[in-house]
């Protein structure tokens, strides 16, 4: 799973208010190599939750994101190879997401996310 992927999804559990941004919890993380885009870059820059974004891309161990970021650092080649690289070819292959609010852990095998709600929860 990417972070582009989990920068989207959030907890969808009965009662949940705060139920984004989840939180990882890495057992596996693999680099898998992307050709750089940087019009796409610049287009998701906007969509993105940043803070959501640095914090993740750290529990992944990948921490060369800056805390603050404006749309002026797109201009910067190496900015758009950082975010590249943290958005695109970082992969969660195993692990768990886990929902801010309620602690609920979602496993993560094989780069896929299991977000399926048990019965109590829809």
């Amino acid at each position: 799973m990417r972070l582009l992927t989990h920068n989207m999804l959030s907890s969808n559990i009965k009662g949940v208010e705060k139920g984004f941004p989840l939180r990882i919890e890495a057992e596996k993380v693999v680099e898998k190599p992307v050709e750089m885009n940087a019009d796409f870059l610049k287009k998701m820059f906007e969509k993105v939750e940043w803070k959501a974004f640095v914090e993740a891309s750290r529990s992944m161990g990948y921490s060369n994101l800056p805390e603050e970021v404006d749309p002026a650092m797109l201009e910067s080649d190496e900015f758009l190879s950082r975010f590249h690289h943290a958005l695109l070819e970082l992969h969660l292959e195993e692990g768990a997401l886990v929902c801010p609010e309620t602690g609920r852990r979602f496993p993560v095998n094989k780069g896929i996310p299991n977000m399926l709600l048990h019965e109590d929860e829809v």
